[in-house]
């Protein structure tokens, strides 16, 4: 049995996989989808002191206190971000790292920084004038289960140094529709590039940024097939 750990990415929630978990545990694995603080349905907590720190330890407290081991760590989005940190903290927990359309931060790294630098002006710009929250955008803001997210999470530069953690094998699964995404699919277009020039099992899906709901069958394959590969 594979035990599966999925975490959302920004103004999202654990919600927002739909029946992929249902579909992990139908094929006999178990899996968990941690809503991470200040969002979905632990928005009530939203502070703007909220940190990535925060987030990665939201996935930390799942690992320890449910007691999980030799888990496939899945990060959505921004949850690229905080899987990656997750790992640098707790690699002897994990036994594969899945970026699903997801950022891949590198050592010294915000999130910011892999936009490109407009972007980056924008949020710094936003940041310095009292700037609490990212906004909802695109399609996602017709829902109101999206939140605003956390703006700190962006700021938090990744120092990367554990070589467990660099040891774990990694799986990038791009979403190769990016029209609904405007300029923040930049990341995640870079990230992707990344992932490619580094030699990571690489698949594309042929859809937009949530497999989840567009491709569920096709995502739990995909999720199902990593476990072959894992340490």
């Amino acid at each position: 049995m594979a035990i599966y750990v999925l975490v959302h990415g920004a103004t999202a929630g654990g919600w927002i996989w739909q029946s992929i978990p249902a579909r992990l545990r139908a094929a006999g694995h178990d899996a968990f989808t941690p809503t991470l603080t200040g969002l979905g349905e632990r928005r009530h907590l939203f502070s703007p002191d909220i940190t990535m720190e925060t987030h990665i330890l939201d996935v930390l407290n799942i690992l320890f206190f449910e007691d999980l081991h030799q888990v496939i760590l899945v990060g959505h989005s921004y949850g690229g971000a905080v899987i990656t940190g997750v790992a640098e903290k707790a690699a002897e927990r994990l036994s594969h790292l899945v970026y699903l359309d997801a950022f891949v931060p590198q050592d010294g790294e915000a999130v910011k920084e892999l936009y490109d630098p407009p972007v980056v002006h924008t949020l710094t710009e936003h940041y310095l004038n009292g700037g609490k929250s990212l906004p909802v955008n695109g399609a996602e803001a017709s829902d109101p289960r999206f939140t605003e997210h956390p703006l700190k999470t962006f700021f938090q530069p990744f120092h990367l140094k554990s070589e467990a953690a660099k040891a774990l094998p990694r799986t990038y699964i791009f979403c190769t529709d990016k029209a609904e995404m405007s300029i923040r699919g930049q990341g995640i277009i870079r990230s992707a590039g990344r992932a490619k020039a580094a030699g990571w099992p690489y698949h594309e899906l042929n859809t937009g940024h949530h497999p989840m709901w567009t491709m569920p069958v096709e995502l739990t394959n995909l999720l199902l097939g990593v476990r072959l590969n894992a340490r």
